[in-house]
């Protein structure tokens, strides 16, 4: 009989804590910047005003970084899955010379962090005229080990070979059975990693910071960290970015929550 109200209890703490912040932040971006910081703290701004979002919109070039970020994550995010989606049938529905130690070298690297090859991706993306920003900041995000390992698991467990031989014997190509046949069948593992993936890029800091030296061509990440380091700490437009950096994770969970919950929970109802 306890099992379930200390359930809701920390299910209710975990929500709050995990919330706290954004709620912070929002309550913040509508406060002037001597309000913020306040003591005691309060929640709910008295008065709230809109300056900080105008003064963000108007005399930031916020748009602009919204507009990258938004564009380059969405463009790594479609590129990905459908990279990770046909490397990951490749490695569970054919056999090929190799294939283990490719598999291995490949599964090897989510051990590396990203900071270890950052150098020598750069460099080799200059060495060969592919600096830039448009091109470079979707690079790191085409094949991510972990994605490609999602697809082999769930293509193996979810794709009968009885599908793909009847496909093959009723003379559709390989592509053709992968376009028709496999796509539909991972839906919920596209749209998991879909979520995961736009949440990767969009929210990268480290490699923007490496590649990008032009304002204009700023991502949301850096262009915060830029109103962070001025000269006068500008905290009210740093919060008032963050809400608006909040929205298009949100939409994008909002438009694959079924997929995500579908794909998370496919580990869990296979026996």
């Amino acid at each position: 009989m306890l099992r379930r109200p200390l359930l809701y209890t920390t299910l209710t703490a975990l929500l709050l804590a995990f919330t706290a912040p954004l709620l912070w932040a929002l309550s913040g971006s509508f406060k002037t910047r001597g309000d913020i910081f306040e003591y005691p703290p309060k929640l709910l701004p008295s008065p709230a005003t809109l300056d900080n979002y105008r003064s963000l919109l108007t005399d930031q070039p916020f748009g602009r970084w919204f507009l990258v970020s938004t564009v380059v994550a969405l463009l790594a995010t479609v590129v990905s899955v459908f990279v990770c989606a046909l490397a990951g049938y490749g490695f569970a529905k054919f056999r090929f010379a190799g294939k283990q130690l490719l598999f291995g070298v490949m599964f090897s690297s989510l051990s590396i962090p990203f900071a270890v090859i950052l150098v020598p991706l750069f460099v080799i993306l200059v060495k060969t005229g592919l600096g830039s920003p448009w091109f470079a900041l979707i690079v790191p995000w085409v094949a991510p080990a972990f994605g490609i390992f999602m697809m082999q698991q769930y293509i193996v467990q979810s794709v009968p070979d009885e599908i793909l031989e009847a496909a093959r014997i009723d003379g559709a190509s390989e592509f053709g059975i992968f376009r028709r046949v496999v796509l539909p069948l991972l839906r919920p593992s596209l749209g998991a990693l879909g979520v995961w993936q736009f949440l990767q890029s969009y929210n990268s800091f480290l490699w923007p910071l490496v590649l990008v030296s032009d304002s204009s061509q700023y991502t949301l990440p850096l262009g915060l960290q830029t109103l962070f380091r001025a000269e006068n700490r500008q905290y009210d437009l740093v919060l008032a970015g963050a809400v608006l950096a909040v929205l298009p994770a949100v939409l994008v969970f909002v438009v694959l929550r079924k997929q995500l919950l579908e794909g998370l929970s496919t580990g869990a109802v296979k026996g």
